[in-house]
């Protein structure tokens, strides 16, 4: 399947999902349901199996997370620069909006997107990210909030800031995607055998990951919508699709990173950002609206901006 096929099928599926949450042909709660299972057991499955399996040989893990991570860093502080001086809100809306403007989408996009426009050998370079992209992300959203609340002086200062790193990692080991990440580990470095019935049942449960994540974030989408904060939202979108995605491009090529390895960097960076960055900010009380409009536009706009730097990254690497 081609290219443009491959963008066509992947959001033809998120379209089909969110037509069926709009005309109540399902009920929201499947869609939900179905986030459910992608979360806690298909791309967990999906992870661990990729980190027994998968060829890694090639790839270079610190040039990779260098450059993509300089792209975050990037996107974020522009996104936090720009909801202060263009819309006036306060520390704690750029926090939110930085997560907007640079936390990829990486499993309930990402996955299935590069597994069918580069394959399992474009996943396992994903999956590399994928490795440290929750855990950096969300501790630098919690240290950034915690001073946000202090510059806004709408926090009293006698927080414990044990408890915070407490709560950050007890978290953080109870999260499927570090789990299945960490066992994948762990299994390949025992250089334990995969028993061929144990590998055929994880393969049949991680197989249906990437459709399934599809149409659960089809019908996500209608159920988060659009409403007020459109500039504002619109303004991390453009952030997102289009800034970050030229700051790794920028980062890979100065690194010189391998072709292959540099495409999946810039394809990843140019994802639209996911639940996360809504579910980040209801817990900090702040800018539901602005994530939430940020989330749908950039994912209903980054079917054109996908296919974009997908062709850029063909032109520059072939």
């Amino acid at each position: 399947m081609g290219l443009v096929q491959t963008i066509l099928v992947v959001f033809g599926v998120i379209a089909i999902a969110y037509a069926a949450a709009h005309f109540k042909l399902l009920d929201e709660r499947v869609g939900d349901g179905l986030s459910e299972f992608v979360f806690m057991i298909a791309a967990p499955l999906l992870l661990f199996r990729t980190m027994v399996t998968a060829d890694f040989h090639g790839t270079a893990p610190w040039g990779l997370w260098i450059a993509y991570f300089s792209g975050v860093t990037i996107a974020w502080a522009a996104s936090d620069i720009a909801i202060k001086l263009l819309f006036g809100r306060d520390n704690r809306a750029g926090v939110v909006a930085g997560v907007s403007g640079s936390f990829s989408n990486l499993v309930f996009l990402g996955m299935p997107l590069v597994l069918g426009v580069f394959g399992q050998p474009g996943f396992a370079v994903l999956s590399l990210i994928v490795a440290v992209h929750m855990p950096i992300m969300m501790a630098a959203s919690i240290c950034l909030h915690e001073v946000a609340l202090r510059r806004d002086k709408v926090f009293d200062g006698e927080h414990s800031f044990t408890a915070v790193v407490r709560s950050f990692f007890t978290s953080l080991l109870r999260n499927p995607f570090v789990l299945g990440i960490l066992g994948g580990w762990l299994w390949r470095f025992a250089g334990l055998p995969m028993p061929q019935t144990v590998d055929a049942l994880i393969g049949t449960l991680a197989s249906v990951a990437g459709p399934v994540a599809l149409f659960a974030m089809g019908m996500g989408l209608k159920k988060f919508g659009v409403s007020g904060n459109i500039a504002a939202g619109l303004a991390m979108s453009v952030i997102k699709l289009m800034i970050m995605p030229a700051a790794v491009l920028g980062a890979v090529l100065l690194l010189g990173l391998p072709a292959f390895t540099a495409k999946i960097a810039v394809v990843s960076a140019g994802l639209p950002a996911g639940v996360n960055s809504y579910l980040i900010a209801t817990r900090f009380g702040t800018g539901q609206a602005l994530a939430s409009n940020s989330m749908v536009m950039a994912t209903g706009l980054s079917a054109a901006s996908l296919l974009f730097w997908i062709f850029v990254v063909t032109h520059i690497y072939g």
